[in-house]
């Protein structure tokens, strides 16, 4: 489903050039559950932008099924993260005036989804992760695991290929973070592709394949049993 192929990412600092990926080549099939691994600074947020088609690689390609993404203009990379991915932050990034239920709906709304259609089914998702009795709640009258339950809700709206979660137990406490890694399972077993960033060795072995970074290049990629 997703291929990348030489994928170089610089960034210009200064008089500094920034290798932040060297030459990445990764394939990920569908279905699969990754984590993508390494310290701060190993290229795991660079890769993570690129495949969310929030940045564009310096040189190389990036194919989500034989669409060759990195050659995308603007409006192209919107309408792709809008229709193929769901995002997952550490932060929520919830919009504080809206109820949750206001907050799923929103990719909806730039989706040009009728208002009664992506009503009924921003309810839908919010009974899905367990929160039917908080759709009427704004996010600072919530807890950070019922936050984020909101978040993951969101990131469903569209139905993703994809859902990709950057370090998304970090602003949790640790049992929080098991029910939150535990829907993802879940998610995952019902087809949803699954890729997470995390530097969290814990959190990365709850997936079936670990990739991990290390100076812009990846330095192992197991295909291991998540505990």
């Amino acid at each position: 489903m997703i291929e990348f192929k030489s994928l170089e990412k610089t960034y210009i600092m200064g008089d500094e050039t920034v290798r932040a990926l060297a030459g990445v080549s990764l394939h990920i099939g569908r279905g699969e559950s990754v984590a993508v691994i390494g310290p701060s600074g190993s290229g795991k947020s660079s890769l993570m932008n690129i495949l969310g088609g929030l940045d564009r690689p310096t040189s190389g390609h990036y194919f989500f099924e034989d669409e060759d993404v990195s050659q995308f203009d603007d409006n192209q990379l919107a309408s792709f993260r809008n229709r193929r991915i769901g995002f997952v932050f550490q932060s929520f990034q919830l919009l504080p005036r809206l109820s949750a239920i206001e907050n799923v709906e929103l990719p909806m709304v730039y989706a040009g989804i009728p208002r009664d259609e992506r009503r009924e089914r921003a309810a839908e998702l919010l009974e899905k992760v367990g929160l039917g009795n908080r759709m009427g709640h704004r996010p600072t009258q919530m807890s950070g695991g019922q936050q984020q339950r909101v978040a993951i809700a969101r990131s469903l709206a569209n139905q993703p290929d994809l859902l990709l979660a950057d370090e998304p137990t970090g602003a949790l406490d640790s049992q929080t973070g098991q029910d939150v890694l535990a829907l993802f399972k879940s998610l995952n077993a019902e087809g949803l592709t699954l890729v997470i960033v995390t530097h969290d060795l814990e959190v990365a072995a709850q997936t079936r394949r670990r990739v991990s970074f290390r100076d812009g290049l990846i330095v192992s990629d197991d295909h291991g049993t998540a505990s």
